[in-house]
């Protein structure tokens, strides 16, 4: 089984080796109702097929000397009773393929949705967001109309089509040269339709994909379309992009009207009557057998026609499953690791050999973000990681909760391996507050109880924004912690938007705790209380902290400075301001561009220093990592 970060214990497995038998395996799910459609549908047309039959019957007692009116009513109750068994066997093939077609969505959505919480950060980094959203929407819908009133129609038309020329073999075998020939002929158009019909079909549905995709891009960076200026440049890409998706569909259209069954049908029963009327002037089959004749092969338009509309239906049905398939087939690069190692972590952090290429190929393909890094955090120990932008020092971070993989070497947690932790037991006592802060179109409660859940109360919610300083804010809002927020937070601003990642993460109360650049968009004063929250939770834990500020760093036990992701210093504040030239420029660029707020920085410094002996005091690790 391919590798996936996230598992249910009940969870379904479908054959994905190709879209037809993926959507058959579904379907076989619920055998029931498949059996209620089948039945339904083709007992519907033998009792339409019947019909001609009595009718046929009627003529011949009617043109008799003396009609029966006995024999006459026995017909009449026979028909109304066909009729009458129509009025079950019709809704109930239709009930069944309208609960496999319902059913089918549902479970084709909560796979996909599970498949893609399952693909690792790598993965979703490389998608386009509106994408993903058609397949998941547009696509995963479309699966619906195929089966009713795709699929369904199908059965009933191929139904319509066998279950007459049987009957009319029953009538005379010679009868049946006409309906055959034009079933050998039908089946080799129809073919041809849905040969010329597949490729079509598929590229409607990857350019409604890339038409959605640029759709959504858009949308997100609405800010930056209008403060550029740029809405029609925008408006011409989706008009380029909608245009491509409208000739794809003009294209269909022309197949379709290219459609021979039509045509076909009306030679094939100008052809039947004259050969049954031959046969009636030959006294081969009575007048009675010709109406019957009539009526079955009237009975063969309804396939003619409706298989132009069905055929596209299953045709767009199975492309969109196939780009479906495309997400849920994808490898990730992780595992959950149910049966791995898991323990209460102790936070101790080891780097042995460590590197990593967003592209696993390193040089043969992307360039190496990190290259040989060895690093420790030991208990007690404030270490500070300081880079040039793009050295990476936020994919260090990422490496220990298994966001990547090293490409090469190892990470350690405990001295185990994080390949070799079970996954959740790793991420769940590891908090992370994000340079780029997400928050979730839900309560603010909400967002700050995401990391447990329905497990946390609402009392341990107010006391988490309390420590993050964000207590005081949400209670102005007239709905307090029910305060809806808009999508990403845009409705809050950053520094109110990051305090109330810092309470989401603190209520988690990880073991290791990863704050990137957390407190740029507070203020000084705020920050200052922030800090003093951060190291009073911070007690015997492993902090990784990136920050431009410099207050933070000169506490520092050790400094480790990075250079195009290669360790090329280390040693306390003190002694790479001597020794190393590239620290020398980070500090002083730093610290000229905080110089204008020097006696705010200094009431900072003063007030991480003390912070930073009370972790240090009470055996605390904290790691330090500068921009």
């Amino acid at each position: 089984m391919a590798n996936r970060e996230f598992t249910i214990a009940d969870e379904r497995h479908y054959n994905r080796r190709g879209p037809v038998r993926w959507i058959i395996s579904h379907v076989l799910r619920y055998k029931r109702y498949l059996a209620i459609f089948i039945v339904g549908t083709i007992l519907s047309q033998v009792l339409t097929a019947i019909i001609p039959n009595l009718i046929g019957l009627a003529f011949n007692e009617i043109v008799r000397p003396r009609p029966s009116i006995g024999a006459l009513g026995v017909i009449a109750l026979e028909t109304l009773g066909v009729v009458a068994l129509l009025f079950f066997t019709g809704p109930a093939g239709v009930f069944g393929s309208e609960v496999l077609a319902q059913r089918l969505e549902r479970d084709t959505r909560d796979e996909l949705y599970l498949s893609l919480l399952a693909k690792s950060q790598t993965y979703h980094n490389q998608q386009r967001v509106g994408d993903i959203m058609a397949r998941a929407t547009n696509d995963v819908r479309q699966l619906n109309p195929m089966i009713n009133p795709g699929v369904s129609l199908i059965l009933d038309s191929t139904s319509a089509l066998v279950i007459p020329i049987i009957f009319i073999g029953f009538i005379h075998w010679q009868l049946l040269l006409a309906p055959l020939i034009f079933t050998v002929f039908y089946i080799i158009a129809v073919r041809n339709y849905t040969r010329r019909l597949t490729p079509v079909t598929a590229d409607m549905r990857q350019q409604f994909g890339v038409m959605n995709a640029g759709l959504e891009e858009t949308i997100t960076g609405i800010e930056v379309v209008k403060s550029t200026g740029q809405e029609a440049q925008e408006r011409r890409k989706f008009n380029q992009n909608a245009s491509q998706y409208r000739d794809y569909y003009v294209k269909n259209g022309e197949i379709q009207a290219r459609y021979l069954p039509l045509l076909l049908i009306a030679i094939a029963i100008v052809g039947g009557f004259l050969q049954a009327l031959w046969l009636f002037g030959h006294g081969q089959i009575t007048i009675g057998q010709l109406i019957a004749f009539m009526g079955l092969m009237a009975l063969l338009r309804y396939p003619s026609f409706i298989s132009i509309f069905t055929f596209s239906l299953v045709q767009l049905g199975i492309a969109g499953a196939n780009r479906i398939l495309t997400v849920m087939r994808e490898e990730t690069d992780l595992d959950q690791n149910i049966a791995g190692y898991s323990a209460e972590m102790r936070g101790d952090v080891s780097f042995q050999n460590v590197s990593f290429a967003y592209d696993a190929g390193g040089e043969a393909g992307s360039p190496w973000a990190l290259r040989d890094v060895t690093l420790h955090v030991a208990a007690g120990q404030t270490i500070a990681i300081v880079g040039q932008t793009g050295a990476g020092k936020t994919t260090l971070t990422k490496l220990v909760n298994r966001t990547y993989d090293a490409t090469e070497g190892r990470v350690l947690v405990d001295g185990v391996d994080v390949r070799n932790w079970s996954l959740d037991s790793l991420r769940s006592q590891i908090g992370a507050i994000e340079q780029d802060i997400f928050l979730f179109s839900r309560s603010i409660a909400d967002n700050i109880a995401f990391g447990l859940g329905e497990q946390v109360t609402r009392e341990r919610i107010v006391e988490a924004a309390q420590q993050a300083q964000a207590h005081e804010f949400i209670m102005g809002f007239e709905n307090g912690y029910d305060t809806m927020v808009g999508e990403r937070g845009v409705t809050l601003s950053g520094g109110q938007r990051q305090r109330l990642a810092i309470a989401r993460a603190l209520l988690v109360n990880p073991r290791i705790l990863v704050l990137d650049d957390a407190t740029s968009a507070i203020d000084s004063a705020t920050e200052d209380k922030i800090q003093q929250a951060l190291r009073a939770v911070m007690r015997n834990r492993t902090t990784l902290l990136i920050t431009p500020r410099l207050s933070q760093i000169r506490w520092a036990d050790k400094v480790i400075v990075l250079q195009r992701g290669q360790v090329v210093a280390v040693g306390s504040h003190e002694e790479l301001m001597k020794s190393s030239d590239l620290y020398r420029r980070i500090f002083s660029h730093y610290d000229s561009a905080t110089s204008a707020s020097a006696s705010t920085s200094a009431s900072a410094s003063a007030s991480a220093a003390n912070a930073a002996n009370t972790a240090s005091a009470s055996g605390g690790t904290m790691t330090v990592v500068a921009e």
